[in-house]
């Protein structure tokens, strides 16, 4: 029986697309190196902003040049990161049909902590039960390790928990865990990456998760 659903956040919870692409865009461009299509950046994301960086760079920059970039994109990010975002349709009446039913949530993402835990309260308020996001010295997924952390402080066991994420890395977490893993269409990695990875369940719409925690308790 699932009484705790965990969310990336990214491509799950929110289309942050665009702020990113146009944080990275920005930071490019700055320093005369071209820029990239929106839609390529939904594969430069996923496994946090150190590795977006080294993506959208010409392969074998050098240290200093992904640390310029970082701080390029981080500056632009900070003042813009709510410029597009918005929540997928059907999320907030997600998470407060999971509150009806007393199904306690989380956020476990690779996107910089401050950043995260800023736009959760900006467009979900109290609706997330907690939020863990990328600090430095602590690694990534899909390393378990936050989601590990989520699980001793809110006191639940693996199998209580679905996992819910729209890319491989996503699904690599859960499995890394030991939770099973349900994987989103509407984000921005399609169903084969997901099914590769070891996705449980597969969710094409919201509305999905709530029925596969239903499911589990009939």
């Amino acid at each position: 029986m699932f009484d705790y659903v965990f969310f990336d956040l990214d491509g799950t919870l929110l289309n942050t697309l665009d702020d990113l692409a146009n944080a990275g865009n920005y930071a490019l461009a700055q320093q005369g190196f071209e820029t990239h299509d929106t839609e390529r950046y939904k594969y430069f994301v996923g496994n946090g902003i150190p590795k977006l960086i080294e993506r959208i760079l010409p392969p074998d920059s050098s240290e200093r040049l992904l640390e310029k970039t970082h701080a390029l994109f981080a500056e632009y990010y900070g003042a813009h990161s709510e410029d597009c975002t918005r929540p997928y349709d059907g999320i907030t009446e997600l998470l407060d049909a999971l509150a009806d039913m007393k199904v306690r949530t989380a956020v476990i993402t690779n996107k910089d902590n401050v950043f995260a835990g800023e736009l959760i309260r900006k467009y979900f308020g109290g609706r997330i039960g907690a939020v863990y996001g990328s600090l430095p010295g602590t690694p990534h997924k899909p390393d378990p390790f936050w989601v590990n952390r989520a699980l001793s402080d809110l006191g639940a066991d693996r199998n209580e928990v679905l996992y819910a994420g729209d890319s491989g890395v996503d699904m690599q977490t859960a499995k890394n865990a030991g939770l099973a893993g349900a994987g989103v269409l509407w984000g921005f990695r399609d169903e084969d990456e997901l099914t590769e990875n070891g996705a449980s369940y597969i969710c094409r719409k919201p509305s999905d998760i709530l029925d596969i925690v239903i499911g589990s308790r009939s």
